[in-house]
């Protein structure tokens, strides 16, 4: 029997982990590296508020080589893009409006996170451009908890 399209929707080969979380004291500040922090109804506890559907933001690690390639760079960091967090081994564009589990919280995907007029700086010329499309996700909390590196992120049941 076939699969139905709403069952290839919730299959992914493994769930992914979280590989790096960044929290920025205010607006403009730089990103500094934590090891685990509270995601609350706000987003990540420390970080410059956003409620709402952009209370997170996520990026998939296997986009920044294509970013780095796409501007030019030997490499992009996490911090360059100003992600809050980093995910590996799970496709987050196939994840959009669906509740995932990320450590102890809950969020649901609520769009793309399209890049600002500061990546032609970080990156270089044309490095809006190549932030287009692999920009990573935004997300909105729906259930609060504490997230820490090298926890599953994965579809809630």
């Amino acid at each position: 029997m076939p699969l139905l399209m709403k069952d290839m929707l919730r299959r992914h080969r493994a769930p992914g982990r979280i590989i790096w979380i960044g929290l920025r004291s205010e607006r403009l500040a730089d990103l500094a590296e934590v090891e685990s922090c509270q995601l609350s109804v706000s987003g990540l506890e420390g970080d410059h508020a956003r409620p709402g559907k952009r209370a997170v933001t996520l990026i998939q690690a296997e986009h920044l080589p294509v970013i780095a390639s796409l501007a030019g760079l030997d490499q992009v960091t996490p911090q360059m893009l100003r992600r809050n967090i980093v995910v590996q081994g799970i496709n987050l564009s196939a994840l959009r409006n669906i509740t995932i589990c990320l450590g102890e919280a809950l969020i649901a995907i609520t769009g793309p996170c399209t890049p600002c007029s500061r990546m032609e700086t970080t990156l270089g010329f044309g490095g809006y451009n190549a932030l287009r499309g692999h920009g990573g996700w935004c997300g909105s909390v729906l259930v609060p908890g504490r997230i820490t590196l090298g926890d599953k992120v994965f579809l809630q049941d």
